[in-house]
């Protein structure tokens, strides 16, 4: 998924889609494992997407923080 189409959602459907990926990453190497992973790159792939989904989730983390940072600075002034 591109990461213009992964900031469109909502924070708990992106943190659904990161549970998802872990688990297929898990599963994905579990097929390697025993041999039955035909697309070795599918791994490569999930792991772009988890490392997407979580700089999405920092980014708004920070943005929460910066605001809420700038809010005390008000009631301060």
């Amino acid at each position: 998924m591109q990461a213009r189409e992964l900031s469109k959602l909502p924070t708990p459907e992106l943190q659904a889609k990161l549970d998802d990926a872990y688990r297929e990453l898990f599963n994905l190497r579990f097929q390697r494992a025993q041999g039955q992973l035909t697309d070795t790159n599918s791994i490569k792939r999930v792991r772009h997407d988890i490392a997407r989904i979580k700089t999405i989730l920092r980014q708004r983390e920070l943005a929460a923080q910066l605001t809420a940072q700038s809010a005390q600075r008000g009631e301060k002034a």
